[in-house]
């Protein structure tokens, strides 16, 4: 079932607001109010101040109670001892929504934190939507709604949705860099401390409304990320991209994120996994995200990633062919009735023949219309990118800009504009000539930055595109706890960890427990020489430390010396220990070794990770994490991700092993990590891949 976007149009729509706590001589407050009347607000505006007659030419109110109407929506900028009750009187009155700019509450102190438990409570007894505390504010460019003290111009209307947890970055960084560079914003929301709305709830409500067509977040922590994930899979699924930049990589912006917000940083890895599994784009700093959601806001996604690049000058386009080759980006080649063409033209210097990057010389800027028209006639390219490396301020660049525009509205398909010359003001009126292009579509000066747009949009297009199923539809299908419950806090017996195992169809090599030699010996017979033996102990989980494991034994000799000295060596290791008895199992077959285990992460609950097994665990120190539950589309690019794809391949002579089998498996221990609630741990090491199958060969688990 599809998550239902929060009710938030009183919050960023609202046809009344209370601003309590109004004052012209609060920083804050007043700057806030002159925002929200300055920049066009139509709506009913009362200021709530007992200590003042009036202000901004209006009466002042003493409470929300004395008001004349049930407002949509109040500010509140008092005092935080003062906050709790005045969010309670606003919910006792009906007020629907309420922004809460007064700061000190978990972020500060103890007395903070309990006065940010009492306003969660006071928010679910009411039923008030809340943003904050300890929230700078937002603003709605489309209807003119600015609720912030930190916007020093007016918001032009955009498509892009901006919602960050760091509320100078929405203002001071993201939207005053984004308007220095003519990109837009529907709606910029701070999320504060996210007593109740989240960055979840923001991407949900931003992804439902038409008006919105890219979603940026600026993310230090999320309580439940697998919320997140649900609200960014939908909006990525229906055609809204969502654009990341999420902190918490170094140990030293984990400790920024603590003290700034209050707010954990879950793994790194296991965010990057999420971000992936829902095709949301992560980027690395600010102006990249901006850079690359103009793009996504001006254009629909290609329709596949076939990149055709026509440069004014031949270094660009070989560092451009470089940088689509480093992105995955196809460059197809320029033949056929394209390139003849392109050859025939009088204005061009060509010598016999075109390629991909075209090479158009500066000669080529005199007939960017004219070479368009040649391009998008060939079906063979999806996304365009036209590279000017020359001034962008003389008389010259009056007519490419002009003829950039020109080709602008040519166009089906996404084009992108490089203009990589001269910027500084000329004896020109203005605006410059790149700053009219500017103003009418994205236009980059960096070559990263404008490919970095192309990849963007391509993955846009394929992340919308994916058939797999949705976040939603893989929880709904896996919920349930099959295997029941477990004993708490420690490691499985065999016997334990086959039944868990057995609950999600994972199949262990067939394994005896043996509690005498004579014991071991029948099973031998009965499962089949050669066979291996190990120490059966919840005291013991690493067999090989107490070097309590056996291997190839092939006769009735060997299995009896063997019982004995591996109850030896665990007695020597620990004599202490709890000993179940001694596993039996037949040797399998060779094939490649792989590791598929599970592990706790806070915020997450538990993750999946896939690796190269045995022996190659330390060797090689690679691994894949997903989060749970997976689609095979995820089980399987896990293992794509790992050094197991070459291995799997066919690797120094060896036959091709069985990838899809080990899918599968990874696929069914998703679904027992995210049901799974009471393990800690699950160790599937080795996991022997055959030509025809998997073998599970041994299980280490534990529970919390």
């Amino acid at each position: 079932m599809s998550r239902k976007p929060p009710a938030l149009d009183p919050l960023f729509s609202p046809e009344s607001v209370a601003v309590v706590g109004a004052s012209p001589d609060s920083w804050y407050s007043s700057r806030l109010l002159d925002n929200l009347l300055d920049y066009g607000y139509e709506g009913a505006v009362y200021p709530v101040n007992p200590n003042r007659d009036e202000a901004w030419g209006r009466a002042c109110y003493d409470d929300i109670s004395s008001l004349p109407e049930r407002v949509d929506l109040a500010v509140i900028s008092v005092p935080r001892d003062y906050v709790v009750e005045t969010v309670a009187e606003a919910g006792r009155e009906g007020v629907p929504a309420a922004l809460v700019i007064t700061a000190g509450f978990g972020e500060a102190d103890e007395r903070g934190a309990e006065l940010e438990a009492e306003l969660a409570a006071v928010v679910a007894e009411h039923d008030i939507r809340l943003a904050g505390p300890n929230c700078i504010g937002l603003a709605n460019g489309i209807d003119g709604v600015v609720l912030t003290s930190t916007c020093s111009r007016k918001p032009e209307p955009g498509r892009i949705g901006l919602v960050s947890q760091s509320g100078a970055l929405a203002f001071t960084t993201f939207f005053e860099r984004g308007a220095d560079e003519n990109t837009d914003f529907a709606y910029v929301a701070s999320t504060g401390n996210e007593v109740d709305l989240s960055v979840t709830d923001y991407v949900a409500y931003m992804a439902d409304d038409p008006n919105v067509d890219v979603i940026c977040a600026y993310i230090e922590g999320i309580d439940d990320p697998h919320a997140f994930m649900r609200a960014a899979d939908e909006a990525v699924r229906s055609g809204t991209p969502v654009l990341v930049v999420k902190v918490g990589q170094s140990s030293v912006a984990e400790a920024a994120t603590l003290s700034h917000t209050g707010s954990l940083t879950g793994s790194d890895d296991a965010w990057n996994a999420a971000f992936e599994q829902t095709g949301v784009q992560r980027v690395p700093d600010i102006p990249d995200l901006l850079s690359r959601a103009s793009a996504n806001a001006e254009f629909e996604p290609p329709s596949s990633d076939r990149l055709c690049i026509a440069s004014t000058s031949g270094g660009l386009a070989s560092l451009l062919a470089d940088m689509a080759a480093e992105r995955d980006l196809s460059l197809p080649d320029i033949d056929g009735d394209t390139e003849n063409r392109l050859l025939d033209m009088d204005e061009l210097l060509t010598f016999g023949e075109m390629h991909n990057p075209a090479d158009i010389r500066g000669y080529g800027a005199d007939a960017l219309p004219e070479i368009a028209a040649v391009l998008f006639d060939d079906d063979s390219f999806d996304v365009y990118v036209f590279a000017v490396a020359l001034s962008a301020v003389d008389e010259d660049a009056e007519d490419i800009a002009t003829d950039l525009l020109t080709v602008r509205e040519m166009a089906d398909d996404p084009v992108l504009f490089l203009w990589t010359g001269r910027k500084e003001p000329a004896d020109l009126d203005d605006p410059q000539p790149y700053e009219r292009v500017r103003e009418e579509v994205p236009l980059y000066y960096d070559p990263s930055r404008c490919l970095d747009a192309v990849e963007s949009l391509a993955s846009a297009g394929e992340a919308a595109r994916r058939d797999s199923p949705s976040r939603a539809a893989l929880r709904a299908e896996g919920s349930g706890n099959r295997a029941g419950d477990l004993p708490a806090n420690r490691v499985l017996t065999w016997t334990e960890a086959e039944s868990l195992l057995d609950a999600y169809d994972i199949d262990a090599v067939e394994t005896r427990v043996a509690t005498s030699p004579d014991e071991a010996v029948e099973y031998a017979s009965v499962l089949g020489y050669p066979v291996v033996m190990k120490v059966d102990s919840v005291d013991v989980p690493h067999r090989t430390d107490a070097d309590a494991v056996r291997i190839g034994l092939d006769e009735e000799a060997a299995v009896r010396e063997a019982y004995a000295t591996i109850l030896a060596n665990v007695d020597d290791y620990d004599p202490g220990a709890d000993v179940e008895g001694v596993l039996v199992q037949p040797q399998v077959e060779e094939g490649v070794e792989a590791l598929v285990g599970v592990s706790e992460e806070p915020g997450f609950g538990s993750v999946v990770t896939v690796g190269a097994g045995g022996t190659l665990v330390e060797v090689l120190d690679d691994a894949a994490v997903r989060v749970p539950p997976l689609s095979a589309a995820d089980a399987r690019s896990a293992v794509k991700e790992t050094a197991l794809a070459d291995l799997l391949d066919g690797h120094r002579g060896r036959d091709t092993a069985d990838t899809e089998a080990l899918v599968s498996l990874v696929q069914r221990v998703g679904r027992l990590a995210a049901a799974a609630d009471d393990l800690s741990a699950l160790d599937l090491n080795p996991v022997v891949v055959h030509e025809d199958g998997v073998s599970v060969v041994d299980v280490l688990a534990r529970t919390g």
